[in-house]
C-alpha cells in the first residue's frame, strides 16, 4: 500500500490553508450520547472470516473464495449487489483477473454516500524485519480486512434499519500489489481497483455526495490523524467525521492533528471520480513508516486486531449516516 510521506508539521504542504475543527480544551468532558447499534464481535468475526481464507493475493484460490463469500454477504444485506470484473496489469507486467464488489442501499435515492475499503492483501511482506519472510504473502488482517469487516457489520445493521440516504459499500480489489520497497517503478501501480472504478463506475454516470475510505482500522489503541489529501480535497467531510467521533466520545482515537500524505484508494477516486473521498487510516509516527508496526509483514494477522477499535470506527460511520 501506498507511498507515505510522514509529515511531522502540517505546514509542510497545504495544511496551513486548512481551517480545521479546533481540538477540545484540556479537561473538557466529552459529551455522553447514545451510540449507534454496532456489534464489535460481529465485525471481528467478519475480519477473521477473511483471514481464514489465507492471504487474498491476486490469482490465488483464497482470493477467489473470498470474493465469492464477500459478494454473497453483500447480496444478503444490501438491496443490490454488483461484481465489477476487470483485468489489472501490475507493475511487474503480469495481468490478473480482479473484481470490485459493490453493495447498494436505496439505489433509487439521489443523495448518496460511499463507504469503501480494499479486500485484497499484499503478495509479499517486504517490510518484515526478517529477510526470510519478505517474499511471503500476508494475511492483511489490518491492511484491508479490518475495513471490510467494519463495513460488512455496517451493512448488516443497515439491512435492519434502512438509512435515509443512499449508501454504496465498495470493496476495491488490487489495491496492494504495488512495487516492493526495494524497487522503483514509475507509474501509478497502487489502488488499481479504485482507479478502474473511479474511471468506469459500476453504473454509468454514477456520482455521490462524498465518500469515506477505511484502511488499517483495527489496531489496538489506533490513532486516526487527518490525512492531507483528504484535507486538501474534502476538508468539510473530514470535519464532519472527526467532529462526529468526538461527540461520540472517540476523541482519543480520532486525533485532531495532521497525518501524512498517503497515496491510498481515495487519492485515485479524488483524481478521477466526480466526487471527493477522505481516508480514515491509522497513523503511527513512531513506527518509522507512519503505519502500524505490522504493516506489510507476516505479523499482520488476526491476533493484532482489536474489537474496540473496529467498534469506534463503525459507530462513528453509522452516526455520520444517521446525521445525514
Amino acid at each position: 500500500m501506498r507511498k507515505l510521506l510522514i509529515i511531522l508539521m502540517g505546514a509542510l504542504l497545504f495544511f496551513t490553508a486548512c481551517d480545521r475543527t479546533k481540538p477540545p480544551k484540556k479537561n473538557t468532558p466529552q459529551p455522553t450520547v447514545t451510540l449507534p447499534a454496532f456489534d464489535n464481535d460481529s465485525a471481528y468475526a467478519f475480519v477473521k472470516a477473511q483471514t481464514d481464507f489465507g492471504p487474498r493475493t491476486l490469482g490465488t484460490a483464497a482470493h477467489e473464495n473470498c470474493r465469492i463469500w464477500l459478494l454473497g454477504k453483500l447480496r444478503e444485506y444490501c438491496d443490490t449487489a454488483y461484481n465489477q470484473s476487470f483485468t489489472a496489469k501490475t507493475y511487474d507486467g503480469k495481468q490478473w483477473p480482479c473484481a470490485n464488489l459493490i453493495g447498494s442501499f436505496g439505489p433509487e435515492k439521489t443523495k448518496r454516500i460511499v463507504l469503501a475499503a480494499h479486500w485484497d492483501s499484499r503478495p509479499f511482506a517486504d517490510h518484515d524485519p526478517n529477510p526470510a519472510n519478505r517474499e511471503k504473502p500476508i494475511d492483511g488482517a489490518n491492511d484491508g480486512a479490518s475495513g471490510v469487516g467494519v463495513l460488512l457489520e455496517i451493512a448488516r445493521q443497515l439491512h435492519e434499519n434502512q438509512p435515509d440516504v443512499g449508501v454504496d459499500i465498495v470493496f476495491f480489489d488490487a489495491e496492494d500489489y504495488g512495487p516492493k520497497e526495494s524497487e522503483s517503478v514509475p507509474g501509478d501501480w497502487w489502488g488499481l481497483g479504485a482507479q478502474h472504478w473511479a474511471k468506469k463506475p459500476h453504473i454509468e454516470g454514477y456520482t455521490a455526495n462524498y465518500g469515506i475510505l477505511l484502511d488499517m482500522v483495527g489496531s489496538l489503541n489506533a490513532q486516526f490523524m487527518q490525512e492531507q489529501f483528504s484535507l486538501r480535497d474534502a476538508q468539510d467531510v473530514v470535519r464532519k467525521v472527526w467532529s462526529t467521533a468526538y461527540e461520540l466520545g472517540h476523541g482519543q482515537y480520532f486525533q485532531n492533528k495532521p497525518g501524512g500524505i498517503i497515496t491510498d484508494d481515495h487519492y485515485y477516486v479524488n483524481k478521477y471520480a466526480p466526487f471527493k473521498m477522505i481516508d480514515i487510516i491509522h497513523y503511527d509516527a513512531a513506527s518509522g513508516t507512519g503505519f502500524d508496526p505490522v504493516w506489510h509483514t507476516v505479523s499482520d494477522n488476526i491476533q493484532h486486531i482489536d474489537k474496540n477499535t473496529l467498534g469506534v470506527v463503525g459507530t462513528t460511520l453509522l452516526q455520520v449516516l444517521k446525521n445525514e
